[in-house]
C-alpha cells in the first residue's frame, strides 16, 4: 500500500475499502458490508466532532457499539458492526497509519443462534411440480425458475455461487458442478437427476431465448450509435438467434433481460416460489440451503459429508443443522406420541 499521508477519517476508510475490494477471496457482500458500517462510523465520529483517524480510540467505537444497541439494533448487525471496524483498525494498524490497534480489545454481543427456515419434504415435493408444470409450456423464464430452484435444493449451494456458475462448471454426465465458494475456495459438488433434466432444459429451450433478447439489445444499441457495419439492413433489423453457450461470457443463469443472473434477481425467484408457502421466517435462496442440508441429516448423512456438501470451514458452522433435526424430531413426537 502506499503511504497514507492524509489522516482525516473519511479518507482512511477510502483507502481500507480500496485495499479491501482489490483483496482476493472477500464477496461482494462483505465489501458492501464493510462501506456500510464504515460510513456510519464516520458519520457517528463526525457527530462528536471527530474527522482524523486519531481521534478513533476503544472508547468511540465502544460508544458506538452502545449507541446501536441502545437504537434496538439486531445482535447479529452489531456484531457485524464489530467485526468491520476490528478489520478496519487492524488494517491501519498493520499498515503504520495507526501506531496501535484500538480494535483488537473491542467486544460486541454474539449473534442470537436463529434456527434457519426449513421447508418440509411434501412442501419442496409440491413446488417443485408446481415450477415443472408451468415450464412444461417452453416459457422461459419458467424452465429458469425450475432450473435454479431444483440446484439450490439439490446441492444446497449459497446464492453468491449459484450467480456464479458458468456453462462450462457443469457435468452433466458426472451429474456435478463446480463452484467458488467463501474465501476462493473452489468444490465439486454432486446433484440428481432432477436437477440435471432441469438443467437440460433450461439450457437447451430457455436460455437461448433470453440470451436473444440482450443480443437484440445490443443489436440495437450499435445500430442507433451508427455502428451497423458487417451486416445487412435486413439483417440489421433482425435479432440474432443466441447459441445456448452464448450470452454474459457463458454464464449458466441469466435474468430477463439476458445478462448474469445476479444475486437480487435468486432471491425475488424464491420469494415469489415461496411467498404462498405457510411458515415464518426467511424466504431467500438460503431457504433451499438449509432445507436441504436438513433433509439429508433426517436422511442419515453423517454430518462431515454435509460440511464438505456446504463448504463449512468449520464442523461447528454445520451442527446447527442437527439441532434443527433434533427440533424437528421433537414436533413429531410431540404430535404422535400418546404420552408426549
Amino acid at each position: 500500500m502506499a503511504e497514507q499521508t492524509d489522516d482525516r477519517l473519511v479518507v482512511v476508510v477510502e483507502a481500507f475499502l480500496t485495499h479491501v475490494r482489490a483483496a482476493r477471496g472477500l464477496s461482494e457482500q462483505t465489501v458492501r458490508a464493510y462501506a456500510s458500517d464504515l460510513q456510519q462510523l464516520v458519520a457517528f465520529a463526525d457527530d462528536r466532532g471527530i474527522a482524523t483517524l486519531d481521534g478513533v480510540g476503544l472508547e468511540l467505537l465502544r460508544d458506538w457499539l452502545w449507541e446501536a444497541d441502545q437504537r434496538g439494533l439486531a445482535r447479529s448487525t452489531i456484531a457485524r458492526r464489530s467485526s468491520s471496524v476490528r478489520a478496519f483498525t487492524r488494517w491501519a494498524s498493520e499498515s503504520g497509519v495507526l501506531p496501535t490497534d484500538p480494535g483488537a480489545r473491542l467486544r460486541a454481543p454474539k449473534s442470537a443462534a436463529h434456527l434457519p427456515r426449513v421447508v418440509g419434504s411434501d412442501q419442496v415435493r409440491v413446488l417443485l411440480d408446481g415450477l415443472a408444470s408451468r415450464a412444461s409450456g417452453d416459457d422461459p423464464v419458467a424452465l429458469r425458475d425450475l432450473a435454479v430452484v431444483e440446484l439450490l435444493y439439490a446441492t444446497a449451494i449459497r446464492v453468491g455461487e449459484l450467480v456464479g456458475i458458468d456453462l462450462t462448471a457443469v457435468d452433466r454426465s458426472r451429474l456435478t458442478v463446480r463452484v467458488l465458494g467463501k474465501g476462493g475456495r473452489e468444490r465439486v459438488v454432486p446433484f440428481g437427476v432432477p436437477a440435471r433434466d432441469a438443467l437440460e432444459a433450461w439450457t437447451s429451450r430457455g436460455r437461448p431465448v433470453l440470451a436473444a433478447r440482450a443480443a437484440a439489445r445490443t443489436d440495437a444499441a450499435v445500430s442507433s450509435a451508427g455502428a451497423g457495419a458487417g451486416r445487412s439492413p435486413a439483417e440489421a433489423g433482425r435479432p440474432r438467434i443466441a447459441a445456448a453457450g452464448s450470452g454474459s461470457d457463458g454464464a449458466l443463469f441469466l435474468g430477463d433481460r439476458g445478462g448474469r443472473l445476479g444475486t437480487r434477481g435468486a432471491y425475488r425467484i424464491v420469494a415469489r416460489v415461496l411467498e404462498d408457502l405457510p411458515g415464518e421466517g426467511p424466504s431467500g435462496p438460503h431457504t433451499f440451503r438449509h432445507t436441504a442440508a436438513t433433509h439429508l441429516l433426517d436422511g442419515g448423512a453423517d454430518l462431515r459429508a454435509v460440511q464438505e456438501l456446504l463448504g463449512h470451514a468449520s464442523l461447528g458452522t454445520t451442527q446447527i443443522y442437527t439441532h434443527v433435526s433434533s427440533a424437528r424430531l421433537r414436533e413429531v413426537y410431540r404430535t404422535a406420541h400418546p404420552r408426549a
